[in-house]
């Protein structure tokens, strides 16, 4: 199980890229308002690059 991370509703744009990244974690479906944790199932690493491919910077690991 990865470590637990939550998307800022505040900062999200609602572009999708992060469940185009890594769908197994993240929802984005066209008409919504921001994306969603979907799951904490995924390997670090690919939760680590939506992290990074994120133009809005609004996912962010829990302990930080």
């Amino acid at each position: 199980m990865a470590r637990e991370f939550y998307i800022d509703d505040d900062e999200c744009i609602a572009c999708g890229t992060c469940a185009e990244t890594c769908a197994g974690c993240f929802r984005f479906e066209e008409g919504m308002d921001v994306a969603q944790v979907t799951g904490f199932d995924c390997p670090n690493e690919e939760i680590q690059e939506a992290m990074d491919i994120c133009p809005a910077q609004c996912i962010h690991w829990k302990d930080e």
